[in-house]
């Protein structure tokens, strides 16, 4: 089963950096002012795991 990115929204201090490192997976919210998942089956791996340790709110999954 491939693995799922999930971002729980409530924690999510809407700074873009997820977005800015993998527009493909991520986007933002703009009336919310969070980001949100755009495919959750992922995209490049490498990508998706340097926005999971650069997110300053620990908000990202990827299991």
């Amino acid at each position: 089963m491939a693995k799922q990115v999930a971002i729980d929204t409530d924690e999510c201090i809407g700074c873009e950096t997820c977005v800015e490192l993998c527009p493909e997976v991520f986007a933002f919210d703009e009336d919310a002012e969070k980001a949100h998942v755009i495919k959750a089956e992922g995209g490049d791996e490498d990508c998706i795991d340097e926005a999971v340790g650069s997110c300053p709110a620990g908000c990202i999954s990827y299991e």
